[in-house]
């Protein structure tokens, strides 16, 4: 671990306070030298989808922080600094007042005693998964690794285990790809709320441990030598005195810290240049295949672009000149999506899109909620392998996050699911892996609209939606439910000659007929799947 006095040193060396940081101080803040430049121009001219991202189709995530301690769901960090909300309820039941006992507090009860990192990708990699990501920060600002710049890390406190150098080994170890998320730079403005103060009730008024806290207050205590403003990231906006009411607290804190902005603060320079020191040492240290940014755009302005291109050069350097690289970001505009693989989080896209892209989705809460175990609520594994089908046929990746509980272990309906997606992709796998679309995506019913978070009113497909892929001379229709006793596909009508049909794995011909309604398959039951089942159709001029 560096002093402060070298860090410090290090960031005044870095002259980061504005623009590009391709001149700063060598092996910490320098970009690695390469093709691409810190601007939008280059990034989208030099950049191309490697081909390992293409052809792997489905990644499972551990989106696995301090926050799943409370087993309580979505962003317990934030939300239990606000009073009335069930986080903020839940804490004072579980660990006392938000002024005495803190989110910090959390960190030093986070032990991950019964993580088995090994099994777990085992038993990913058998449900089909070709590449793993692992939650490396989240906006509560913690660092889930051997971080060079931020003591708040899980090395020193908590877990004491370097958890993203432990998952990359095991990942790798299983050939499987390995990519980082990076969540940390919101929490400059989303963690503002731990400065607050309960507008109502007996402490009305008293402010949150964040408002309160210095390094010197550790004195004796389990986090001496820690400071909590480094955790909490400064009080650059925290609730002003006066507000006597929930209701009006909480539209303060709606107007002003949970406004979503990726430009740097400028009144916190401070923390933009940590950041970048911080993302930069993940890069440098575990050399991911994947960075996936929680972010409307690259993080941070200039910072964000300076990071996507010496992730870009240094993983050119590393193979040879050739980019094996991925950055996820979100709803970029049309003109930059050339420069990153577009992440839709729980969301759809209506057909298919020319640039590779993907969409992340959970199947419970981000962050462990034991109520999903307890109410049975969890996206079933048929649900989970029909969005599979219908985002590779749309020249996408499905990135699934299984929710991790706060001692590191899933629960039994968790390893359920994960088992009954494996005993599709095991049989129709062919159907989704090394795929390319066809020049429709599918057809059926169920009509889908594009964009971020559109999963809230979704119903489900039903088993008349078809979705098509391409490999080699075959095409491949995959139904997403189970098939009645014949499938109906009107896109393959007799204008189209298929020569043989089959059930992927299985080369046995199936029966069909072909007239100008389409192709009609028999489909034995024995073939069928209660997913649904995957058919390869050759013939001339399909693909």
């Amino acid at each position: 671990m560096l002093s402060k006095r070298d860090i410090l040193k290090s960031i005044s060396a870095a002259g980061l306070a504005g623009g590009s940081l391709g001149g700063a101080a060598p092996a910490l803040a320098e970009i690695a030298d390469g093709p691409f430049k810190p601007n939008w121009d280059s990034l989208k001219t030099l950049y191309q989808a490697p081909d390992w991202f293409r052809n792997a189709k489905f990644g499972i995530w551990a989106h696995w922080s301090v926050q799943c301690v409370p087993e309580d769901g979505d962003w317990y960090a934030r939300e239990m600094y606000l009073q009335g909300n069930h986080h903020y309820d839940h804490h004072l039941k579980n660990y006392g007042h938000p002024s005495d006992s803190g989110f910090m507090e959390l960190t030093n009860m986070w032990k991950a005693e019964n993580w088995n990192p090994d099994e777990l990708l085992d038993l990913y990699k058998a449900a089909g998964a070709r590449y793993f990501v692992a939650l490396a920060n989240h906006h509560d600002n913690f660092d889930n690794y051997a971080s060079k710049f931020h003591d708040w890390n899980s090395t020193r406190i908590g877990p004491k285990k370097d958890l993203i150098g432990i998952w990359a080994r095991a990942a790798r170890a299983r050939g499987l790809r390995f990519g980082v998320s990076n969540h940390s730079a919101h929490a400059w403005h989303w963690f503002q709320t731990a400065y607050g103060y309960d507008p109502e009730g007996a402490r009305a008024g008293e402010r949150y441990d964040a408002f309160k806290l210095t390094k010197y207050d550790g004195a004796g205590k389990w986090w001496e030598g820690l400071d909590p403003q480094a955790l909490y990231a400064g009080a650059v906006m925290p609730l002003p005195d006066g507000i006597t009411t929930i209701a009006a607290a909480d539209a303060w804190h709606e107007l002003n810290d949970r406004v979503w902005d990726e430009n740097p603060p400028a009144h916190n320079p401070a923390f933009v240049r940590q950041w970048y020191l911080r993302c930069k040492d993940l890069i440098d240290s575990y050399q991911p295949d994947l960075l996936y940014f929680d972010n409307f755009d690259l993080p941070l302005g200039q910072v964000g672009l300076d990071i996507a291109a010496h992730f870009y050069n240094s993983s050119s350097a590393r193979n040879g000149g050739r980019v094996d690289a991925v950055i996820n970001t979100k709803n970029i505009p049309e003109d930059r999506r050339a420069a990153v693989i577009e992440d839709v989080e729980r969301g759809f896209r209506a057909d298919i899109v020319p640039h590779p892209w993907q969409t992340d989705t959970c199947i419970g809460d981000w962050h462990y909620n034991r109520q999903r175990y307890i109410d049975k609520s969890y996206v079933p594994a048929a649900a989970v392998v029909h969005r599979l089908c219908d985002v590779v046929s749309k020249n996408g990746n499905l990135l699934l996050s299984i929710p991790v509980r706060g001692d590191g272990s899933i629960d039994s309906e968790e390893r359920r699911i994960v088992e009954e997606i494996s005993s599709w992709t095991a049989r129709f796998g062919e159907a989704i892996f090394d795929t390319r679309p066809w020049h429709i995506a599918g057809e059926g019913p169920t009509q889908l609209t594009s964009g971020q978070f559109g999963e809230g009113g979704f119903k489900g497909f039903s088993r008349e939606d078809i979705r098509f892929t391409t490999k080699g001379k075959a095409l491949y229709a995959m139904t997403l439910g189970r098939p009645g006793e014949q499938i109906s596909i009107a896109s393959l009508g007799e204008r189209r000659k298929v020569s043989r049909v089959e059930v992927v794995g299985n080369s046995e011909p199936l029966r069909f007929t072909q007239n100008k309604a389409g192709l009609h398959v028999d489909i034995p039951a024995s073939a069928a799947h209660d997913f649904g089942v995957a058919i390869k159709i050759l013939g001339n001029g399909l693909v």
